[in-house]
């Protein structure tokens, strides 16, 4: 095949880049300028996309003999990622922008000009495998190595696109194998942190970046009942599940700690409460997409939903579930207008699209609307959605174990 390999500078996608020349192919190299000001340097694991980074991949490139290109996606990077990550946290939401960069960079337009250029398929180096069923369709499947497994992260792409996707490393048994293998070809990144911020943010402060680009209101933080525990400086700056930062003098009744239970941009308000408020059984998704074809058993009804393990974080422990779809929400504005932050466009509360429902077997605890859920069956990535909002109280009954 031809092959583009996205080369961060990392380890794994310089162990990916290598393997697919060992396997044959013809390889090109290309590595995502990002940013319009890169950093010059990495803070340890801290950010990536630096300059640093694409001399990294540069070097490694020249190694395998292969062309290296360096393409500038920082247009398309701020306006779909950066500007839709400021935008939910305007709308009271929380986003994953790892999984945007995978849906509307690296697999839609990285892959678009790779097609166009004519090749057969991009590479990179996450821990996720694509297989095939018995009628030759792809499916995404979790990588060897479950402490690294990546595909909750690539539960976003679909089946078009997984035709065109190629995982060398994903069947890997451990990161310790790929950084042992790259030592052993010479690569100088073989010991390179891995990157875990967002890497438009590097420090980590993600309060303090959205502050410089929302306006922030202030505002009250108030129990479940509504009494005024303090103020706050801007809603948006508050996740669910958060528990530090509160500012909150008087303490609860019971001694015990508070979280944040609750965000409304309507009326600027931060709700807190205690750990057991934050479980929920129920979520409700919107822009649900399909990893491959759609499992034909899957109904419209909770009796007609199937059994499967969800997953609402990169690295959480999948939990069993059942889900079904909801109603097809016909066309919505694509944006509306915030009532509180009249400044910042945010998208459409509910778009267009199927509705995805989903009750756990265990209670989950902070989860917000912003998230992803990733449904599985087994190792197989079947969808995902984007979580709107959640319940305390399950709709279908609550199954029944041995020894109950």
């Amino acid at each position: 095949m031809r092959v583009l390999v996205a080369m961060s500078g990392g380890v794994d996608s310089s162990v990916a880049a290598a393997r697919a020349v060992d396997a044959g192919h013809e390889v090109v190299g290309v590595h995502l300028a990002l940013s319009r000001m890169p950093g010059t340097l990495r803070t340890g694991s801290r950010g990536c996309c630096t300059i640093e980074d694409s001399r990294d991949a540069h070097r490694v490139a020249g190694m395998l003999d292969i062309p290296f290109y360096v393409w500038d996606f920082s247009e398309r990077f701020k306006e779909d990622i950066v500007d839709d990550f400021i935008a939910e946290y305007a709308a009271g939401r929380t986003p994953n922008p790892c999984m945007r960069c995978n849906e509307r960079i690296k697999f839609a337009a990285l892959l678009d000009r790779a097609l166009a250029l004519g090749f057969d398929a991009i590479a990179t180096g996450h821990y996720a495998e694509v297989l095939r069923d018995d009628e030759g369709r792809p499916e995404l499947h979790r990588g060897e190595d479950l402490a690294k497994d990546q595909s909750y992260v690539l539960g976003v792409l679909t089946s078009d696109q997984l035709e065109h996707c190629y995982f060398p490393i994903g069947a890997t048994a451990s990161k310790a194998e790929v950084r042992a293998e790259a030592a052993e070809r010479g690569f100088s990144v073989a010991n390179k942190p891995d990157s875990y911020d967002i890497c438009f943010i590097p420090d980590g402060d993600t309060k303090a970046w959205l502050a410089d680009k929302i306006p922030m209101r202030p505002g009250l933080i108030k129990d479940s009942e509504g009494e005024v525990l303090g103020r706050h400086d801007g809603a948006m700056t508050y996740t669910i599940g958060q528990r530090k930062g509160l500012g909150i003098e008087k303490p609860a009744a019971d001694g015990k700690p508070r979280f944040v239970t609750g965000l409304d941009p309507a009326t600027n308000t931060v709700t807190v409460g205690s750990r057991a408020d934050l479980a929920v059984s129920h979520l409700t998704g919107i822009r649900t997409s399909w990893a491959g074809a759609a499992p034909s058993d899957m109904g419209s009804t909770p009796e007609t939903g199937i059994d499967c393990e969800v997953q609402i974080r990169a690295h959480a422990d999948p939990v069993p579930a059942r889900a079904w779809l909801g109603e097809f929400v016909a066309e919505a504005p694509e944006h509306e207008v915030n009532p509180i932050v009249d400044e910042v466009e945010v998208p459409a509360a509910r778009p267009a699209g199927q509705l995805m429902h989903v009750d756990v077997d265990e209670e989950l605890s902070g989860v917000a609307p912003g998230q992803t859920m990733v449904i599985y069956r087994g190792t197989r990535v079947l969808g995902q959605a984007t979580i709107d909002s959640t319940a305390k109280d399950r709709i279908t009954p609550a199954p029944e174990f041995a020894g109950a």
